[in-house]
């Protein structure tokens, strides 16, 4: 299974770039969101490194392998919690995840069916099924800084105060920053006891300003 892919952007195309790897030249879908910050980045990247999600397309004579692409694994979880809704399939995804996802992850948590609506593919009923699925499961996504290329950092770390440290970081927050947002977070609600209810706090804080 191909879990990360670097090399020369050859072409970007509506909803996937084809990259050169050694004479080898791979066609990986990504959503508009994400081919809108590779064309953003301030020094036009000739070369990128994409987190994929590989699965078969299976039809009546074939199986082809298809890769989708993100610019972070944060990214990619979403994408991944996003088709565990009930009829969204990871080529109907890619298409629906055409806003930044930080705005997608605002929709959710505030169940604005009416934004979801906007979608491409998403109809009312899908709308409130994506809110039912997730409401409560977004709050590290909406931290996502949309309009900057990540950078992965390499310390990884077990305990899950770090862990949603890490998390930040990946996100593009300053150290800092990031350890200011962990402590208000952990000051505000005294039970949080895991990595996911710490973001949570964190995003709840973000939003209410």
């Amino acid at each position: 299974m191909i879990v990360k892919i670097r090399g020369q952007l050859v072409e970007k195309k509506e909803h996937s770039v084809v990259l050169g790897v050694q004479g080898l030249y791979y066609e990986v879908m990504v959503p508009q969101s994400v081919l809108r910050r590779i064309e953003e980045a301030p020094d036009a990247p000739q070369e990128i490194e994409l987190i994929t999600y590989h699965y078969l397309q299976v039809s009546q004579s074939s199986a082809v392998p298809v890769l989708i692409g993100f610019l972070n694994e944060i990214e990619c979880e979403f994408f991944q919690q996003f088709i565990k809704v009930s009829g969204i399939g990871p080529r109907a995804a890619v298409k629906a995840i055409s806003k930044p996802i930080s705005e997608i992850t605002q929709a959710i948590h505030q169940g604005d069916t009416a934004s979801l609506k906007t979608l491409p593919g998403i109809g009312l009923q899908r709308a409130k099924e994506i809110v039912a699925k997730l409401q409560d499961k977004v709050g590290k996504y909406g931290l996502i800084q949309d309009a900057a290329l990540p950078e992965i950092p390499a310390d990884a770390v077990p305990d899950w105060q770090n862990e949603a440290l890490d998390v930040l970081l990946q996100l593009q927050y300053k150290r800092p920053e990031a350890q200011v947002m962990i402590q208000r977070a952990l000051e505000r609600n005294e039970k949080i006891n895991s990595a996911q209810e710490l973001l949570n706090e964190i995003y709840k804080q973000k939003v209410s300003g």
